[in-house]
């Protein structure tokens, strides 16, 4: 039956809706040629496993045949916004964003609201940002004495049923209540707030300046002050906005990024050479939608949402998306070009506020996504969840000590860091050392059957790196992948380094996988430079306390709690050293210090 409705589909644009087994739309769909674009489902095999598992749930089908095109594509998007199938990009809206309403009423009043009532009002928006509804709201009600009130003037006798309230005194209305401004009057100040928020400002400026001119000849200087304040504000409305062209008039601008799971597309309104609005979307990717379909389906979406008849579109990549009376242009340079990478750095933006929104709610996620990324940047065969990286610390070969660093999850694991002494090597060998300790560590964790890291970090070159790798790779035949992160001149995480021959991974230092990688270095060195002090610091009361025969631990603990340093011990009197530690270990400790000649 499937087979037969799919031969007998007409070869026009259209749009068709795919049913599951208990009558459910799975997926809608658009064509420029319905019989073609449907078989096109059902005799091949798709490399998506998503799709295919569509084509198996289908059972039967329904088409709309229209006349273009563009058609289809509305129909589409109307289809998909009504029934929400299963399978198609799911136009995520979680968040209902404020317009600014004119009300369809005597005296219109205006404010901010979320709720869209199709009673005949104007609604400007939606606006995205809190911050510039609430500038042209504050702008507004400034300098047009609009009613804030809730009267209903219909069929009512102004001046017979409601009084002034405070806003008229303090000269925020001008009193329609009671009959003390016309409708005419009230009904031009409306006008002019329109074009305000429409972003054909100039006009009334014009004007405005004008009117000033014409009442400074009169010398009305007060009333010309008043209209001046006005000019001023309009046009300091209008330079917080972002001038892209006085010539460019009604222009949308699309911007268009994308993961592996969302779609999304960012709108910038142009208006007598303003940005007046701008504002983004967000798709829940299904089958393998291409973005050439993605951005279609947004710009169709977008100019609905915020009602735009622009007849100039600047979009940018090609797509086969065609409007009637509309010039579809993808501009490469210029302004025109300028407004194209504004937009795409607009949804960049919005990207970035979803994925720390996210991260808020769940912050594995940022983890995950992190060590994703060293994953991919690596090639590495599996999540770097097991990270260790190796130092060494000494000055001039002695006291030669190296620390070994554990993250997982991209957090330190600070009960499984470990200390070494370095055994086996004499002098300031860094690369013998490496290898030592990197052999001691895997030797123990293969001993005791721990898990071994998925990724080595060394603090060094291309030097520690090769030590490490025969010790790994050629003595213990290991596959542990081995990475280098290289120091400044100023000892500051530089560079990263991975494979064999080394080659450098270009990273930002801004970025947060250089930051969790500068973390993993530095903390390796605060790790190893803390015991290599600590064992130092030991060594050097050791040679001076330590070689008193009959002195033991307790006194020299003793001694240095009062007297703090072996210096201040050697010079101390016979009697002060008793008071410490009593009258036979304070004579052997002075005659140490002070032999007698003989």
């Amino acid at each position: 039956m499937l087979k037969n409705m799919i031969n007998s589909l007409p070869e026009k644009p259209g749009c068709y809706q795919y049913f599951d087994a208990n009558g459910t739309i799975i997926y809608v769909g658009k064509a420029k040629n319905l019989k073609r674009r449907v078989s096109s489902y059902f005799n091949k095999n798709h490399d998506s496993r998503k799709t295919n598992a569509l084509v198996k749930q289908i059972k039967s089908l329904q088409y709309i045949v229209v006349n273009t095109e563009e058609d289809a594509l509305l129909l589409e998007n109307n289809l998909i916004k009504k029934y929400q199938p299963h399978y198609n990009v799911l136009l995520k809206d979680d968040k209902t964003y404020p317009s600014i309403c004119i009300k369809n009423e005597k005296f219109p009043r205006i404010f901010k609201t979320r709720n869209i009532i199709k009673d005949g009002s104007k609604y400007f928006g939606p606006y995205s940002s809190n911050y510039t509804i609430d500038t042209i709201l504050d702008l507004i009600h400034k300098f047009y004495p609009i009613r804030t009130c809730k009267y209903n003037f219909e069929n009512v006798p102004r001046g017979t049923k409601y009084k002034v309230c405070l806003e008229y005194h303090i000269k925020n209305c001008g009193g329609p209540c009671e009959g003390l401004q016309s409708e005419e009057d009230y009904n031009r100040n409306i006008e002019e707030i329109e074009k305000i928020i429409k972003g054909n400002s100039q006009e009334i400026c014009n004007r405005l300046l004008k009117e000033m001119q014409d009442l400074a000849e009169e010398y009305k200087f007060e009333e010309a002050a008043e209209l001046k304040k006005k000019y001023d504000a309009i046009e300091n409305y209008k330079s917080k906005s972002i001038i892209t062209n006085t010539k460019m008039d009604d222009t949308d601008v699309f911007g268009y990024d994308e993961n592996e799971n969302s779609a999304y597309v960012n709108i910038l309104r142009i208006s007598n050479g303003c940005i007046v609005q701008g504002y983004t979307i967000e798709y829940k990717k299904n089958l393998d939608e291409t973005k050439e379909e993605l951005l279609a389906l947004g710009i169709v979406e977008l100019r609905e949402r915020l009602g735009s008849k622009s007849k100039e579109i600047f979009i940018p990549f090609e797509t086969e998306i065609e409007l009637t009376n509309c010039n579809i242009s993808i501009p490469e340079r210029g302004d025109r070009k300028k407004l194209l990478d504004l937009a795409h750095q607009n949804v960049l933006q919005y990207k970035l506020d979803r994925l720390k929104q996210a991260e808020k709610l769940n912050p594995e996620q940022r983890t995950t996504r992190i060590l994703k990324a060293i994953q991919d940047m690596l090639k590495l065969e599996k999540l770097p969840l097991h990270i260790e990286c190796f130092d060494n610390s000494n000055i001039q070969g002695s006291d030669a000590v190296a620390s070994c660093v554990v993250f997982r999850k991209a957090k330190p694991a600070k009960k499984e860091y470990r200390h070494y002494n370095i055994k086996t090597v004499d002098g300031p060998d860094d690369y013998a050392s490496m290898q030592e300790i990197v052999r001691r560590r895997y030797t123990r964790l293969q001993n005791e059957n721990s898990t071994l890291p998925d990724l080595i970090i060394t603090d060094g070159g291309k030097g520690q790196m090769e030590c490490v790798r025969k010790v790994i790779e050629d003595e213990m035949h290991l596959n542990i992948p081995i990475a280098g992160l290289v120091k400044d001149n100023k000892h500051r995480t530089s560079e990263l380094l991975f494979g064999f021959p080394q080659r450098a991974i270009g990273l930002k230092a801004n970025d947060e996988l250089f930051k969790l990688l500068a973390n993993i270095q530095d903390e390796a060195h605060r790790f190893a430079i803390t015991f290599h002090r600590d064992k130092r610091s030991k060594t050097q009361i050791q040679s001076e306390l330590d070689q008193i025969n009959g002195i033991g631990a307790k006194t020299k603990t003793d001694l240095l709690k009062t007297l703090k340093s072996t210096k201040r011990i050697k010079e101390s009197s016979f009697e002060d050293l008793e008071k410490i530690v009593g009258k036979s270990k304070a004579n052997i400790i002075f005659e140490y210090f002070h032999p007698k000649k003989s």
